[in-house]
């Protein structure tokens, strides 16, 4: 973006296509006019005359009758240009409606259908989840192969589950390679790289995460239904070893080791109470909470991922 600021005819403005499908909010034009000082310069795409950002201070202008306004020019292309605005506008002045971040979304999934949910929905203000809701209905479920860009920049594929089954034949394959060479070639992170080779030095499932357990994968490291009658033995085996962790008085005679205790004793229901939790979800509750749910699932998945680490480096 040009940094200099130029005064740019009001005429010659235009705000078709804003992410602000409404337009101008008459009261917030108002306001502003009232506050009676200097507004920093819109920003305007060069090619098009389209304001990006400054669709409220442009309408200042035209109410105080002034013929041109301060504008600092975008270069890029339209479809960036976009993004700028919904971005520009997730940051400040008056916040997109919900509705219109939704369709903002919709159109930098088109525009940018390599962006990862999360990066999409940080610049539009919504949640991964709703992300990936929107992508499903306009494409249908992603392909085996398909990647995603993240915020980061680094490509990683949408399927976890693929990318760890990677990493897990160059561990088995290449064991010289270092963490982050495998990482690079598998689309996951060195410390899933991490996990997965102290999981195979231990001779566990390079999944990290058994069927039958609430957010778990298949045998053979791919996603799918969760079969919870498969996995009565594994959460009594699981239960056992909590029962084991609670006679430690190095967790239970610490706060924070009660408290993790407790974390772990709430997974320990039997088979019919995960059933009898399912099915007690609202129908209208239900894209909520099983976003909670993966969410919670990550946060676990992350916290194993750093006790391994702990592991490795005391080893």
């Amino acid at each position: 973006m040009d940094h200099q600021v130029v005064e740019v005819p009001v005429s010659a403005l235009s705000v078709v296509g804003s992410p602000r499908t409404s337009g101008a909010d008459p009261e917030h034009v108002e306001a502003l006019a009232a506050m009676g000082e200097e507004f920093p310069p819109i920003i305007v795409h060069r090619a098009t005359m389209q304001v990006i950002d400054g669709v409220h201070r442009l309408e200042v202008a035209k109410l105080q009758g002034r013929r041109t306004i301060a504008a600092k020019f975008f270069e890029g292309a339209p479809e960036d240009a976009f993004v700028l605005a919904v971005q520009s506008n997730a940051v400040h002045g008056l916040p997109l409606s919900l509705a219109d971040r939704k369709r903002a979304a919709e159109r930098i999934i088109r525009t940018h259908p390599q962006w990862s949910a999360r990066r999409l929905a940080a610049t539009v203000g919504v949640s991964p989840g709703t992300v990936a809701e929107i992508r499903r209905k306009m494409f249908g479920d992603p392909g085996e192969g398909d990647v995603r860009v993240g915020r980061d920049g680094k490509v990683r594929p949408i399927n976890g589950a693929e990318g760890r089954r990677i990493a897990t034949e160059l561990i088995v394959e290449k064991p010289e390679l270092s963490l982050r060479q495998i990482a690079r070639a598998a689309g996951v992170s060195p410390e899933t790289v991490r996990s997965l080779r102290n999981r195979l030095r231990r001779a566990e499932s390079p999944a990290g995460a058994e069927p039958g357990w609430p957010g778990g994968t298949a045998p053979d490291g791919q996603s799918g239904p969760v079969d919870l009658a498969a996995g009565r033995g594994r959460r009594q085996d699981r239960a056992a070893v909590v029962q084991r962790l609670k006679a430690d008085p190095a967790l239970r005679l610490s706060v924070t080791g009660r408290d993790l205790l407790r974390l772990l004793n709430i997974h320990m229901i039997r088979t019919d109470e995960w059933e009898s939790l399912i099915e007690s979800v609202p129908p209208h509750c239900r894209g909520a909470v099983a976003q909670l749910a993966r969410g919670c699932a990550e946060i676990w998945a992350e916290f194993a991922t750093q006790v391994d680490g702990r592991i490795a480096s005391t080893a």
